[in-house]
């Protein structure tokens, strides 16, 4: 079994795929600011500052791939793309995936289409920062990383997130920058951490955007 390391492991995303790799027997880090209430059996679970290069580098450390399910907002506002930067430097240097939850808007609703982070009218004043963020880790960060950083950047359908929460069908459909739903559908976090523990294990996608979705 693999050594996979989840830094947000306690959130919303890196719970569930915290989760689900250990379902499946793998040896999981779960790293965050802070600790479960009720955590897991067989789960290592490090509480540590995502700002704390050094913390970082201990967490990656003997990982056989990183998972980074961090979000923009709140003590990482106005440093998220920065933490993100060394944790590509530091999975690159350990020479293991890296694979990222993503977010809907940096897909796009056809091929060659804008992406939908393009046109955010729609969206509030106030969350814009946080979706601009998000999609700049793949539309400018990942892609100026060495080529030697294997990452896979993982957008899940637009109604992600602990205000749908979902249930566990056991079944999703993956494609690539082009949204599987684009007209807005779900994924429940089960699923998505279902996926996206499946591309660890079959490794099948290198510097790549691919998306989650029913």
């Amino acid at each position: 079994m693999s050594r996979i390391t989840v830094v947000g492991g306690t959130g919303y995303a890196g719970s569930a795929v915290v989760a689900e790799a250990a379902t499946r027997g793998h040896h999981v880090t779960a790293f965050s600011r802070s600790l479960p209430a009720e955590p897991l059996p067989g789960v290592t679970y490090v509480q540590g500052d995502a700002t704390d290069e050094a913390a970082l580098a201990a967490a990656v450390a003997g990982s056989d791939a990183v998972v980074a399910a961090l979000a923009p907002r709140g003590p990482l506002e106005g440093s998220f793309r920065d933490v993100y930067r060394t944790l590509g430097r530091l999975a690159d240097a350990e020479g293991v995936p890296l694979y990222l939850v993503g977010g809907f808007s940096s897909l796009r609703p056809a091929p060659g289409a804008p992406r939908f982070v393009e046109d955010l009218t729609h969206v509030p004043a106030a969350l814009q920062p946080e979706v601009l963020a998000g999609a700049a880790l793949v539309v400018e960060d990942l892609p100026a990383t060495p080529e030697t950083l294997d990452w896979v950047f993982v957008s899940p359908a637009m109604q992600f997130g602990s205000f749908a929460p979902g249930e566990r069908l056991g079944r999703y459909r993956v494609g690539d920058d082009v949204a599987v739903d684009p007209a807005g559908g779900a994924i429940s976090g089960a699923d998505y951490a279902l996926g996206l523990v499946d591309l660890v294990e079959q490794g099948g996608h290198h510097r790549a955007h691919v998306n989650l979705g029913y």
